[in-house]
């Protein structure tokens, strides 16, 4: 207890330390956030598996190793950055390393007219009220102790705003590398997104390593979609298999809009996903769909949450995980129906292979409806690949290990089949063929 203690006070002394270099500035308001939020954490720390919603995930290897912040690293390797850039695939690439933007790695491509995608640091010079009127609205410290850590150090992050009617043809990536030191280190990025009324974007996080070790990535994400507006948004984890990752991800929705999630979970020890999307106007639409390919010892926890507030607005959300090894998986979401958002139609599924006897995954979908006409539905699957489709294709010529990297492959691909950003879809598919052996003749057609 008592080093737990000290590598509490560990954030702490390194808040007080940001206190002082940074301080409120000309902007007390973030002063405050910082202020509170931090003392937020400091009252509850991290959570434990007591706790309803980490009951399958333990995240005491984050509690008890002393993370410092994490500095901008003097280099960063060229071929980690080939690896995960989009180059000219985005209408703007920025990249951060250990949190820190690097503008000398970054493609800064013109925009359309008013479109703003700048750091953090950048906007509040140029976007004050605007960001005071949004950031840390939606994700919650009180709800979650790690949303209140990011919180309270908030400082290095993306802003991105589109103005009314803006559509972009490309998407707009934000890069976040994380290159290790000699000692654990945190960072702690920030995203804020506002798309205004009937505006049209895609828009991709990437979290990666750009070089091994443990660390730990705590990154919060909000995002406001505008009446009528469409969003699609990517987030892929490719972190170091002795990282750890935890992210939220708010969304709010106006009336008429349409917000697509992708969330690809690669990467990391140990890893948590929330994401959270509130249906704040009639006729709101939400899809969120989720892969987790994992082998080993990882751990991967994905929590979500579709909360319709107002009448006809459909959501439908599909996860699906493949589990190698001795890997573990948590899927827990929840459809919440509030008192008069009638004419809902929503439906969830999760879906899990399980390629080991030793894997494990625990999953747990749930409805919870407070109104009388809305049509919902939720399922869950979890076992081996199937025998009869294995024996299907053996029939046809394919060899054992052939056909169940194939079933494999086509389990997954029913997910990244979805994504419309096709430099993600088609980095996902690769992963997935080059991960199970499928022979090139067996998926270039699909990739293509």
């Amino acid at each position: 207890m008592t080093q737990l203690m000290e590598h509490k006070n560990t954030y702490l002394s390194s808040f007080a330390q940001l206190q002082d270099e940074v301080g409120g500035g000309s902007h007390p308001w973030l002063e405050r956030l910082r202020k509170n939020a931090i003392e937020r954490f400091a009252a509850v720390g991290f959570p434990s598996v007591k706790d309803e919603q980490w009951l399958h995930t333990n995240v005491a290897p984050i509690d008890r190793t002393p993370f410092r912040p994490a500095a901008r690293p003097t280099d960063v390797p060229r071929n980690a950055l080939a690896e995960f850039s989009f180059a000219d695939d985005a209408a703007i690439e920025l990249v951060f390393v250990n949190s820190h933007y690097a503008p000398e790695l970054s493609t800064l491509n013109p925009l359309a007219k008013s479109v703003r995608v700048s750091t953090l640091a950048e906007a509040l010079e140029t976007h004050a009220e605007r960001l005071e009127n949004h950031l840390a609205r939606y994700a919650d410290v009180a709800a979650n102790p790690f949303v209140a850590l990011n919180t309270g150090f908030l400082q290095h992050g993306a802003f991105i705003h589109l103005p009314r009617g803006v559509a972009l043809d490309r998407p707009i990536h934000l890069l976040f590398l994380s290159a290790a030191s000699g000692e654990p280190a945190v960072a702690h990025p920030r995203v804020l997104i506002l798309a205004d009324d009937t505006s049209e974007a895609s828009i991709v996080e990437t979290y990666a390593a750009a070089s091994g070790g443990v660390y730990f990535t705590n990154a919060v994400t909000e995002l406001v979609v505008g009446n009528g507006a469409r969003v699609e948004h990517c987030k892929v984890q490719q972190e170091s298999l002795s990282a750890f990752h935890i992210s939220t991800t708010e969304v709010r929705l106006g009336r008429a809009a349409f917000f697509l999630s992708h969330s690809a979970s690669l990467g990391a020890q140990l890893a948590r996903n929330d994401v959270n999307v509130v249906l704040n106007g009639a006729g709101g639409e939400a899809m969120l769909n989720g892969v987790t390919l994992i082998d080993g010892n990882q751990h991967v926890d994905n929590h979500t949450l579709l909360d319709h507030k107002e009448p006809r607005c459909p959501s439908h959300e599909l996860y699906k995980a493949v589990l190698d090894g001795k890997s573990s998986g948590v899927f827990k979401g929840k459809i919440l129906v509030r008192p008069g958002a009638q004419k809902t139609d929503s439906k969830q599924s999760s879906k899990t292979l399980l390629l080991r006897d030793e894997a494990v995954m625990h999953s747990q979908p749930a409805l919870e409806i407070y109104a009388d006409d809305v049509k919902c539905t939720h399922g869950s699957t979890t076992g081996p690949v199937d025998d009869q489709q294995i024996f299907y294709l053996r029939s046809r010529g394919i060899s054992l290990e052939a056909a169940r990297h194939l079933l494999t492959y086509a389990f997954l691909a029913e997910v990244t089949g979805r994504i419309r950003v096709l430099p993600v879809r088609q980095r996902l598919e690769a992963i997935m063929a080059d991960r199970h052996g499928l022979p090139q003749d067996l998926r270039v057609a699909h990739i293509a």
